[in-house]
């Protein structure tokens, strides 16, 4: 193996090598999730060194200038206030979700009218309409981080397969007996999975547009899945009260996860793949073990249904969305409660941290976002315009863009 060359991930801080084997170029990750202004640069190489064959006495200091990088986009202070840019009247009909490209120059829109609407960000200029589907499009995803691919699913119970650039239509997978209300790209872009409200998940190939796999075990819908930060399982959350596990390779269930007493409504991976998080109307979320498979923690204090849950990228925090009109953020490690945001007036749908973890966005019913301190449980701004119920909100990679899409048939950029 010969190392070629580094790339800075700063979100979540990291270093990527890029190396030759067998004539092939490689990458791996070195994860530094634990990273922060305070900590010793040189501690941090050694321990990169002792870990990492490829990290030699002779990279050290290329190493350790690219920590010390990283250190200082941690000690960045966030942009407090995000000023209204633009509204665009996006779709005829209300939006169902949006979602940006890695860079954050590009995102998408998915509605009502049957369209995904590719747009550039900076200009709020339209370039693609995507059309083809004979029903809502409900699901939306880039290929992040290539951003060259886009997957739509549809009521009409297909989903489709774009290319990015030209607005073209690679395939259209056929396959599912009931509406496709979620869908991802594995990390490698080399599959697509979709979950329907026939009760299975599917796999794609994204290459040759075949069907490789059905998932089966779930006896209700397939409301939420994720792949994992390495894309070796899938997570899968059904309106059956269980979570499912399951290895890729194989196409088999590795676990199903059972304890919650209401439809689960999501599932996500935290980033080094060692816990999952599903939110339920059961008024809960629960933390589990990915290789055991067991609840490890029981998040409580909701007093509706929680519509939506997610970690941040270090996986340190979990915040949550209920129909109760507060969000809360949690700790990973202690479980516990450490705030409760309040002030909208009705239900919350979304809720994401920024790439650098100390605000969390919501979206809610009362026509308004909102951006909180994730220390204080502080609103710091409340975005204000829409005239309907936001249903979808996203920060880009840098987390100075806002994208706002709501049931008025408009999104906004915040900047």
């Amino acid at each position: 193996m010969k190392l070629k060359r580094f790339f800075l991930r700063y979100y979540p801080p990291g270093i990527i090598l890029e190396y030759e084997q067998s004539g092939y170029l490689r990458t791996k990750s070195i994860d530094l999730l634990d990273l922060t202004p305070e900590t010793n640069p040189d501690e941090v190489v050694s321990e990169i060194k002792q870990s990492e064959p490829l990290i030699t006495e002779s990279r050290a200091e290329q190493v350790k200038e690219l920590v010390v990088r990283l250190q200082q986009k941690r000690n960045q202070k966030e942009r407090h206030r995000f000023c209204f840019c633009k509204e665009l009247k996006a779709h005829i009909l209300p939006l169902t979700n949006v979602a940006f490209d890695k860079s954050g120059a590009r995102f998408i829109t998915g509605s009502y009218d049957r369209t995904c609407r590719v747009w550039d960000t900076a200009s709020g200029r339209e370039l693609h309409t995507l059309e083809g589907h004979r029903n809502v499009v409900y699901a939306i995803a880039f290929n992040n981080p290539y951003g060259d691919k886009i997957a739509t699913g549809s009521f009409d119970k297909t989903c489709k397969l774009w290319c990015a650039e030209t607005g073209k239509c690679f395939h259209t997978f056929h396959g599912h007996r009931a509406e496709i209300v979620c869908l991802a790209f594995n990390p490698q872009s080399t599959l697509v999975a979709t979950g329907s409200m026939d009760a299975t998940a599917k796999l794609w190939d994204v290459e040759s547009g075949e069907e490789v796999a059905t998932l089966s075990g779930h006896t209700a819908e397939v409301l939420s899945l994720c792949f994992n930060t390495v894309g070796n399982h899938l997570v899968t959350g059904s309106f059956d009260y269980t979570v499912a596990i399951w290895d890729v390779a194989s196409k088999r269930r590795v676990h199903t996860l059972t304890g919650h007493m209401g439809e689960i409504s999501n599932v996500q991976f935290n980033w080094d793949c060692s816990l999952i998080v599903s939110g339920s109307s059961d008024k809960t979320c629960k933390l589990w073990e990915v290789v055991s498979g067991k609840c490890v923690a029981t998040l409580v204090g909701h007093t509706e249904e929680v519509l939506d849950a997610s970690f941040d990228l270090s996986g340190q925090l979990i915040a949550t969305a209920s129909a109760d009109g507060t969000a809360k953020v949690f700790s990973a490690t202690t479980h516990e409660c450490l705030v409760t945001m309040k002030g909208h007036a009705g239900e919350i749908s979304k809720i994401c941290f920024s790439p650098q973890g100390s605000r969390v966005l919501t979206a809610s019913f009362d026509k308004t976002a909102r951006l909180w301190d994730v220390q204080s449980g502080e609103c710091l701004q409340v975005l204000e315009g829409h005239t309907d119920e936001i249903f979808s909100c996203a920060f880009n990679y840098e987390g100075d863009t806002i994208i706002t899409g709501s049931k008025d048939n408009t999104c906004r950029i915040w900047c």
